[in-house]
Order: C-alpha cells, then structure tokens, then sequence
C-alpha cells in the first residue's frame, strides 16, 4: 500500500504538471511552486478538493470551518486524493502477475471519467457535455498524466523491490 500511496503523489505532480502547463500558456506567470501552493483566502476561492473536504469536515463535525483553514484545507485533500487514489492502484496492479506502466492510461482516465460523475452530483461541476470540448480534453489529459505517473512510479517501485503486496 505504501507503494500506490508514493506513486499517487508523483502522478499527482504528473497531474499538476500538465494544469500548470495551461496555466503558462494562459500567460500565468508564477513559479511551479509558487502555482501549486498560492494561498486560497476564503472558501469561495477553494478548489474543488477543498471543497469536498469542507462538505466532509464540516458535515462530520457540524461545525462551521473558518476562511483561515480553506487553504491548508484544500491543499492537503488535493493531495490526499491523489496519493489515496494510487494506494487502490496499488492494491489493484500489485495484485497482478506483473504490473505495467501501460494499465496507468486506463486508470487515469477511471479517474478522470469518476470525477465527472461524482462532482456534478456534488454540485461541484456541470455536466460534462456542458463544458467545452477543449476544456475536457485538458482535463482528460491531465488524468491520464496522473494515471500513467503512478503506474509508472509504482512500476519503478516494484522494481526497486517496495511492492503494494507481498507475495510468499
């Protein structure tokens, strides 16, 4: 499991990369770190990640959070959901004979394709035939990133000997 966790933070950054890309070619200016990590002041600036987590913490609490903790909030659901996502393709590919980098292009887009179920439910997204077919294919792209990140990482894993499971 620790294999498909590591390997869902470096398709995270593999996921990132690619928003990051769009970004600069939208002519944003900030460096990677600096874009990956810009303060979110208040809730109604949050990121879909904290925005679920906001739903989830405040629901299971039932207390209100504040504006002061959207940022530290939103950062580390981004990053729990990428790395927690990895861990049950760890489990999954470790499972198999022999995991390949090639099962990352399916996995990214399971994940690309559960986001846009799940989201609009939320109320988070729209529909996806409500959204441009350049602004999904974006989207697509960076799923497939991340997908193809992790299953890459947890490959290299395996082959450094830190698999999700341990065969007798």
């Amino acid at each position: 499991m620790a294999g498909g966790l590591l390997a869902g933070a470096v398709g995270t950054v593999c996921l990132d990369a690619v928003h990051y890309l769009k970004y600069r070619r939208a002519g944003g200016t900030d460096t990677p770190l600096a874009w990956e990590f810009a303060p979110v002041e208040s809730w109604e600036e949050a990121p879909d990640p904290g925005q679920v987590a906001k739903r989830v913490i405040e629901g299971f609490t039932q207390r209100r959070l504040p504006d002061s903790s959207a940022w530290l909030s939103s950062t580390v659901a981004h990053w729990a959901y990428g790395s927690v996502a990895g861990a049950g393709y760890g489990i999954v590919a470790g499972s198999l004979p022999r995991a390949s980098p090639v099962c990352g292009v399916p996995f990214g887009a399971a994940v690309f394709a559960g986001g846009y179920v799940a989201l609009p439910i939320a109320g988070l997204y729209k529909p996806i035939w409500q959204y441009d077919a350049k602004t999904v294919a974006w989207d697509f792209g960076a799923h497939v990133a991340y997908g193809t990140g992790t299953a890459i990482a947890f490959w290299l894993l395996g082959k450094l000997g830190m698999r999700a499971t341990r065969r007798p």
